[in-house]
């Protein structure tokens, strides 16, 4: 049975270990070669035995990068090209928060933050674009997001600065290369469960009651379906570039911001 990336190319940052994780399986199972990545060679090569073990017949490929690093994230994109002879969809997913009230906020942290969520996905954005652009038949971007890209939470002011910045980054970056072909798009979750999803709530002392009190759906978000959306913003059958793909359950829609009341 085909599949819709059948002959495909795609790197997927971060894709160690949860949305990342997933998105790759989705795209190994729809018939991409895939790219497994991570800051680790380690964490990135048990990545893609994983997906091999799951998916019969996948082609992977783990490269370790640090996405904070340009130079670093050429050579993935290099080592890419080089293995597969092109690239077709580039998902920059790697992110990372830290929770801390603002007026506390240390430098070094702010910028961590910053250099990770959201010059990580310029430079990954940037490398993708240029090889996409170069070969001449486009391509597709999907940036991760967040909901809180939209919006403020407390203790988290790098994480929704920079969530902020990849929202409008990807408009730009689809606005100035919609004429080469390559459509770029974000994701932006909302509360998916995830290992560090569980550890930042246990850090701002959130509750999962309160979280699914305050989701429409009433419960968190699966990586699978994160997958889903990604998969779809990585097909280029749309029309659609450009834009954030927000997928929280109904969080950002809920004015009242509790069920039941």
């Amino acid at each position: 049975m085909s599949g819709r990336f059948d002959g495909e190319t795609a790197i997927v940052t971060g894709s160690s270990k949860g949305i990342g994780m997933s998105i790759a399986k989705a795209l190994a199972r729809e018939g991409a070669n895939v790219v497994t990545n991570s800051r680790s060679h380690e964490r990135a090569e048990a990545a893609a035995e994983e997906i091999a073990a799951e998916v019969d017949g996948a082609s992977t490929l783990p490269v370790e990068c640090d996405v904070t690093d340009p130079d670093s994230v050429s050579a993935l994109v290099d080592a890419t090209v080089e293995e597969f002879g092109r690239l077709d969809v580039m998902v920059n997913n790697a992110g990372m928060t830290i929770i801390d009230p603002a007026e506390e906020m240390a430098p070094e942290d702010w910028r961590q933050v910053i250099d990770v969520d959201l010059s990580g996905v310029f430079y990954g954005s940037q490398a993708a674009g240029r090889r996409m652009i170069e070969r001449g038949d486009g391509g597709a971007i999907v940036n991760v997001s967040s909901m809180m890209g939209s919006m403020g939470l407390h203790m988290r002011t790098p994480y929704c600065a920079a969530k902020g910045g990849v929202d409008n980054l990807t408009r730009t970056l689809a606005v100035e290369w919609a004429e080469h072909g390559v459509h770029v798009n974000a994701l932006a979750p909302g509360y998916i469960r995830t290992a560090i999803t569980d550890q930042s709530m246990e850090s701002a002392g959130y509750t999962e009651a309160e979280v699914r009190n305050r989701t429409p759906l009433g419960r968190f978000g699966s990586t699978e379906e994160m997958a889903n959306c990604a998969l779809f913003l990585a097909s280029r059958d749309n029309f659609v570039t450009g834009e954030v793909l927000t997928a929280d359950g109904g969080w950002t829609a809920f004015a009242w911001g509790s069920r039941g009341r």
